[in-house]
């Protein structure tokens, strides 16, 4: 389903881009073979070191592809054949190339990602950003970087895909907020094209 967004963003969600059996095979394997990291935000004002509200990991074809975002840095796993195979499957899909994949691990409903836009200067001038979900459905919500009462919202099921392109990230913002109703885990993949600084 393809929905165009004001000022050139277009938002791409297929529910069942994955079977549940392809999904549930690889959200274990997820959950039990990937090196998830807790990171660390820094307050800048006091110093204070506070823990982002999920676990990450960092996948790309470079060893030397860090990924530098709010003051934290993932440093670069190497990919397996599990997210390869998926990364292929999105590329088919949204027609983009990626060599990098964000990888979120949302522990229970008390994780979340605040309001932000992937516009990282390393993601290019428009970036084409595919976004798999795994396990628990969650909210997903943008709001218009011109019109706040402008608010889109999807519910990110078990083995879809949204692919954020065009304007997206540079007219809109984006979140998975809290949900105290949630005792499940979601991992969210997030395929982007890095470009080395």
């Amino acid at each position: 389903m393809m929905q165009e967004l004001a000022l050139g963003g277009f938002l791409n969600y297929d529910a069942s881009f994955l079977s549940k059996e392809e999904a549930d095979k690889l959200l274990e394997f997820l959950r039990a073979n990937v090196s998830w990291e807790q990171k660390f935000y820094t307050d800048w004002k006091t110093g204070r070191k506070f823990p982002q509200p999920r676990l990450t990991a960092w996948y790309a074809d470079d060893p030397n592809m860090a990924y530098s975002y709010s003051g934290i840095t993932q440093i670069v796993q190497s990919w397996t054949p599990e997210l390869l195979q998926v990364k292929e499957k999105a590329e088919a899909i949204s027609g983009a190339q990626y060599n990098s994949v964000l990888l979120n691990f949302y522990r229970d409903g008390r994780d979340s990602v605040g309001l932000h836009a992937d516009d990282e200067r390393e993601l290019g001038d428009n970036p084409n950003i595919a976004s798999v979900s795994l396990g628990t459905t969650r909210l997903f919500r943008l709001r218009s970087n011109n019109d706040a009462s402008n608010i889109v919202e999807y519910q990110l099921s078990h083995g879809s895909l949204l692919v954020m392109s065009g304007t997206t990230q540079r007219h809109w913002k984006h979140e998975v907020p809290k949900d105290h109703n949630i005792h499940t885990s979601r991992i969210n993949l997030t395929f982007r094209k890095f470009y080395a600084p």
